[in-house]
């Protein structure tokens, strides 16, 4: 037997754990979701409203158990609630996927604190007190993996956007932060920065001819990326397979960071 005997496809099996993924009933996070399910994770999703029947359907098609909990992720309380509600329902976590997020558009010199801060709650805070919260968890476990979703914008300054561009770059760093600190319980933290994908929130900007043409054309793939593009490396950073990796912010871009 070598080295190279030791591994298996099985690495990438999720059979017995468990997964959160906040904002995970729409887009990419019902993506990361279904994803994970395929690969034999149960799942605790986290939502701000309450339409998750598609979801549901989508994940218990896998045969796998899909637990839904609407939270307000701006509050702490509200984190500690949901921990331990999953920790209630399924005696363990085993994957966070920190999906849950929001953008507000404005021109810098007219950008409003109120926007910022809910901006910064949501994208960052949220990101760091949940992960805390479940990093006890896991610590305790000695063993788990951390996904933070960050974006094209945690490598570039963007226009409009400053607080989105400013969490996602915080998103980066806390990734690694985390890494130094966790990786020695055998946790792993690594981040997911998607290019241009085609979902709801995307449409009006798929739909302006100009803009579209601009994304295009800077894209050395030539399309954007579909939900299902996402799904693959969700399931690695989730699984075994990715057991050395940590730290690492890894584009998703169709090339878009290679122009």
């Amino acid at each position: 037997m070598t080295q190279l005997d030791n591994f298996s496809l099985d690495f990438f099996s999720l059979a017995g754990k468990v997964a959160i993924v906040t904002g995970g009933n729409t887009g990419l996070g019902q993506g990361y979701a279904v994803a994970l399910a395929k690969a034999g994770a149960d799942l605790f999703v986290v939502t701000h409203g309450t339409d998750w029947d598609e979801t549901r359907e989508l994940i218990e098609k896998e045969g796998r158990r899909a637990e839904f909990f609407q939270a307000d992720l701006t509050s702490r309380e509200a984190i500690k609630d949901l921990v331990a509600a999953c920790l209630s329902t399924y005696g363990r976590i085993d994957i966070l996927v920190n999906n849950a997020g929001t953008i507000r558009r404005a021109p810098l010199l007219e950008y409003k604190q109120e926007d910022w801060d809910a901006v910064m709650d949501i994208n960052l805070n949220a990101v760091y007190f949940l992960s805390q919260e479940v990093a006890k968890v896991m610590v305790e476990q000695k063993s788990g993996k951390i996904i933070n979703v960050a974006s094209m914008l945690s490598f570039q300054g963007g226009k409009f956007v400053p607080p989105y561009t400013a969490s996602k770059h915080a998103v980066a760093g806390l990734t690694r932060a985390f890494a130094n600190e966790l990786a020695e319980h055998n946790i792993q933290i690594n981040a997911i920065a998607p290019g241009y994908v085609e979902t709801k929130n995307t449409e009006p900007i798929r739909a302006d001819e100009k803009r579209n043409l601009e994304i295009l054309g800077r894209i050395p793939a030539g399309r954007w990326a579909k939900p299902s593009d996402l799904m693959g490396v969700v399931v690695f950073l989730s699984s075994q397979a990715s057991d050395y990796m940590n730290g690492h912010i890894l584009a998703i871009d169709g090339g878009w960071l290679a122009r």
